[in-house]
């Protein structure tokens, strides 16, 4: 099964905003995660977190939730999730990384290989990339993904 990973924020209430406003205080907000299967649309793991939570310190919790349900083999998530412990974990196991990385990513490894691999298709040929994972695929008129 291939993953798609992801957060979003929501606004807990409005209470206070413009106290926040005024004392320049960050506003307080959930932040849910989530992975979902790309082919059935449904969640297989979630995870709900306070806004000091970073993206990519749940890929791991959110793989290992999804690996009691299923067998994962791929998984997708945007830069957030770019480091190389990221990337190791999923070696480690098996899983194939659809990983965004940032574009100026250096082409060394640091310790991991598996983000040098991938650091090195996706600024080669990035569209070819793009369609061998399935990152960012395309929606056909039912709202299914297409596989390349």
């Amino acid at each position: 099964m291939t993953i798609a990973v992801d957060a979003s924020g929501v606004k807990v209430a409005d209470r206070g905003e413009w106290m926040r406003a005024k004392w320049r205080r960050r506003r307080g907000f959930l932040k849910i995660h989530i992975a979902v299967d790309v082919e059935t649309r449904q969640i297989v793991s979630m995870e709900v977190t306070d806004e000091r939570t970073g993206d990519g310190g749940l890929l791991v919790p959110l793989v290992e939730q999804a690996r009691r349900r299923c067998n994962v083999v791929r998984v997708l998530g945007d830069g957030a999730y770019d480091s190389r412990h990221n990337f190791q974990y999923l070696a480690a196991r098996g899983i194939e990384a659809g990983i965004r990385v940032r574009r100026n990513s250096s082409r060394r490894a640091r310790g991991c290989h598996a983000r040098k691999r991938v650091v090195l298709e996706q600024l080669g040929d990035p569209e070819g990339w793009r369609r061998r994972v399935g990152y960012g695929g395309a929606v056909d008129g039912r709202d299914r993904v297409l596989r390349h």
